[in-house]
């Protein structure tokens, strides 16, 4: 009998989960791109943010996958750790939509439905004609297994109505809150899913396993387990994505030691039946169960944080110290003020690129280095480096492009599509020190030798190219000709050396004296250290443009 319980029971969760992922998953791709771009465009007011993510979280039915997404938007720098919060805040509330869903099991015998939705959703899902009927045959797919799941889930605990052991255990989590936070808190972190621990609390509920009262407490567990996903998303980010799962959990944790009082005085219970009048029976307990979840994450995100978010955000801040070596994503020269003051506006564009370079620069410096010593412990620093530059690359293209509706002097003017080209560049040699990443990877994987002849000759090609970069630096800081002029230098002497190296590789392979696929990596290297060259020099002839002194340079692209 137990076994077969045990099964059942499995067998439901199972369904409830793959029809929550089937809904979750139709209703992203339906929304997928406007979803993001809702959180790429988020205003800094944080009313709007937990708006957006109440409703972000309503659509995907997911708060731990709202909170991963916020985790990643501000690992890609395009979120501040202030408008990831508020997110958060509104993901908490958005949650508890799938709660109210399930009470529509009791009242309504939802479940009665659920095996002619998985048909219906089925035939749209497999002959529907266009992509948007389709992923709604889905979501209908999804829907219908989730009920079905939890049609499953109360036929196993219908024969432990009589249980009195089972009985006994679930009062004495209810009777002492501590425990039952730890119940909750426990079983979402197994289960990875609010949802899912509110759904089986639900279900036992109107089995009739359990009363509101003790349920109570293990709903705010539940709300301190479900932070882990985003702790785990965020394992190996930077520090501001470190920095958002650490607000994540202190919301919910400093919500939940704050709501113990009246959890412990019975306030809250009384609260909620305020709310609901009436007897608690085994038709509406669902009903009180999503209320009262809804009931503390309303509380907590909208009138506690949402108020006091900057000080959440300078406590996670003082919690989550940055290491000495992180990469800020986020520009540290472009202040919007100084858009009425173009002359400066454009100088805090050349810094803001210039601190760009010097991140590409690190980038490949790790890159090679990698390379070079067969180690891969770089690999997660360069992708953080590439995040940032791909990032500022869109915050400067940003802050040219509104500098440029402003009222300029023809040289400023004339300087802006200068300086859009040349970020464009700079990102571009963030991309080939990943494709270097890349290469590292097949060298390491695949364990290809390479002899000190060929190391020494790799090495001098990447000395040319950080030559080039100083010198491209030192070009735009101080608008330097003679800077500029070495670059071009450098560039023709990176061409000759690709082609000599390239040959003498090729002649080495024919004659047997070098391993193929090493050639190939060889290859490949050298030919994204001489594309880095080329973009050295459209920037260094953007500066030479710009100052007037040869008119006939045309760019090498």
């Amino acid at each position: 009998m137990a076994r077969e319980i045990i099964f059942i029971l499995i067998g439901g969760l199972g369904l409830f989960f793959l029809g929550m992922k089937t809904m979750s998953d139709s209703l992203k791709k339906v929304a997928g791109e406007r979803l993001k771009n809702t959180l790429d465009i988020l205003t800094k007011r944080p009313v709007i943010g937990l708006f957006i993510g109440a409703v972000v979280t309503c659509l995907i039915q997911s708060s731990s996958a709202t909170s991963v997404l916020a985790v990643g938007f501000v690992n890609a720098g395009l979120l501040t750790l202030k408008q990831a919060i508020s997110i958060l805040l509104g993901a908490n509330i958005g949650t508890t939509f799938t709660a109210w869903l399930i009470s529509f099991f009791a009242l309504f015998k939802i479940t009665n439905y659920a095996l002619p939705a998985i048909g219906i959703g089925f035939l749209l899902s497999t002959f529907g004609k266009t992509r948007s009927a389709k992923m709604w045959g889905h979501f209908i797919l999804g829907f219908g297994m989730l009920f079905t799941g939890l049609g499953f889930m109360k036929d196993a605990f219908s024969p432990l109505k009589e249980s009195e052991g089972l009985k006994n255990v679930l009062v004495t989590f209810g009777t002492y809150p501590l425990l039952g936070i730890m119940l909750g808190t426990v079983i979402t972190i197994i289960l990875q899913s609010s949802s899912a621990t509110i759904a089986l609390l639900q279900i036992m509920a109107f089995s009739g396993l359990i009363s509101l009262k003790h349920c109570i407490p293990i709903i705010l567990g539940d709300n301190i387990g479900t932070t882990i996903t985003a702790q785990l998303s965020a394992i190996g980010t930077n520090t501001a994505s470190r920095r958002t799962a650490r607000a994540h959990a202190l919301l919910n944790i400093i919500g939940v030691c704050y709501m113990l009082i009246p959890v412990y005085t019975g306030l809250y219970y009384r609260l909620i039946l305020l709310i609901v009048p009436g007897p608690v029976t085994s038709g509406n307990i669902m009903l009180h169960i999503a209320l009262s979840h809804s009931v503390f994450n309303i509380i907590n995100s909208l009138f506690i944080f949402l108020p006091l978010i900057n000080f959440l955000e300078k406590l996670t801040i003082r919690l989550t110290p940055a290491k000495a070596d992180a990469v800020d994503m986020r520009p540290m020269y472009l202040e919007k003020h100084l858009l009425e003051t173009p002359t400066l506006a454009l100088e805090q564009s050349i810094n803001e690129i210039i601190r760009m370079i010097n991140i590409a620069r690190e980038a490949l410096k790790n890159a090679v280095r990698s390379f070079l010593e067969n180690d891969n412990s770089f690999f997660n620093k360069i992708r953080e480096q590439e995040d940032a530059v791909d990032n500022l690359q869109k915050e400067i293209t940003q802050y040219l492009v509104e500098l440029s509706q402003k009222n300029l002097e023809k040289s400023e003017a004339e300087e802006i599509p200068v300086l859009l080209h040349s970020v464009n560049d700079v990102e571009r040699i963030g991309d080939h020190a990943i494709n270097i990443l890349e290469i590292s990877e097949r060298k390491i994987d695949q364990k290809l030798p390479f002899s000190d002849g060929s190391v020494i000759r790799l090495k001098k090609m990447v000395d040319i190219a950080l030559f080039m970069i100083e010198n491209t630096i030192i070009a735009m800081h101080k608008k330097d000709i003679t800077s500029a002029r070495k670059v071009l230098e450098k560039e023709k002497v990176l061409n000759e050396l690709q082609i000599s190296l390239k040959e003498f590789q090729i002649k080495n392979i024919n004659e047997g004296k070098y391993n193929f696929l090493s050639g190939i990596v060889f290859n490949d290297f050298v030919d994204n250290i001489e594309k880095i060259g080329d973009h050295l020099t459209n920037i260094a002839q953007g500066v030479m443009r710009h100052l007037r002194w040869d008119k006939d340079i045309t760019s090498i692209t």
